[in-house]
């Protein structure tokens, strides 16, 4: 009862944590279907909170910083890290997953690999400035660099870690989708749902920069999108024009196929 109650009170105190996991499992189980999913998420938490565990030790792969735990009677903390912290990782790595499988045309393992770091990155450059001035908006304070960094409180270690994560989450997951076999033709790729929840995630975190009065970061935070957003819809305007065409040429096979029937009677 203990734990649950925890529980319930860790979703109460993040609770749009809590609504964007929502959103990327029920995008998840619809395009990969239960096992994958859950896989995606134990791989992508696990790889998560022993990048936290070992950060906040030693200073790897994101550098030193530690968590304050004023928190940790009103939610869930695993050791010296908060589980919500180590939980977000699982659908900002799904929603940039996501987007570099809409985005590649080859749909190559490797240059979706590399595109899916990059844009788990890319997130992250609006995330943890943001996330460092958590006392100016609903998030709170919760950890500290005590070396301070370089943009905007940020050291530039951060970055590289969570490219290492980033690469590591999508690496390991697809070569875990191959080897569970037994995938369902009709849940082949994540859908439009993982990149809509990628700028979500982005442009909330954008907004949330000029709402606490930090112009440059939310200036850079739009710059940063622009690239993404334009290939995003440069893509899917592609895809509506082949599916177009293909109906086209479906419709005049099935009048052509009905004409052929009336010849023949």
């Amino acid at each position: 009862m203990k734990f649950l109650s925890l529980f319930w009170s860790t979703i109460m105190l993040r609770p749009y944590v809590f609504a964007f996991f929502v959103l990327f499992f029920i995008s998840a189980v619809r395009s990969l279907g239960w096992k994958r999913s859950l896989v995606f998420t134990l791989l992508a938490g696990g790889i998560a909170f022993s990048a936290e565990y070992s950060s906040t030790r030693i200073g790897f792969p994101f550098g030193l910083y530690h968590y304050i735990e004023a928190t940790r009677n009103q939610e869930i903390w695993v050791f010296n890290i908060p589980f919500m912290d180590s939980l977000s990782f699982t659908f900002v790595a799904y929603a940039s997953y996501a987007l570099a499988l809409h985005l590649c045309r080859s749909q190559k393992k490797g240059h979706v690999l590399l595109l899916s770091a990059l844009l788990f990155v890319l997130l992250d450059i609006v995330i943890d400035p943001l996330a460092l001035r958590g006392d100016r908006w609903f998030l709170g304070k919760i950890y500290y660099y005590p070396e301070g960094g370089l943009y905007f409180g940020v050291p530039l270690a951060n970055f590289f870690g969570w490219g290492v994560v980033g690469f590591s989450i999508t690496g390991l997951f697809q070569t875990l989708d191959r080897r569970l076999g037994g995938r369902d033709k009709t849940k082949t790729l994540p859908g439009l749902g993982g990149s809509f929840l990628y700028f979500l995630i982005l442009l909330s975190g954008v907004g949330m920069t000029f709402y606490i009065g930090e112009p440059l970061l939310g200036a850079i935070g739009l710059l940063l999108s622009l690239s993404p957003l334009a290939a995003f819809f440069y893509r899917l305007k592609g895809q509506l024009q082949a599916a177009d065409h293909i109906s086209q040429i479906t419709d005049i096979q099935l009048e052509r196929g009905g004409r052929d029937l009336k010849s023949g009677v």
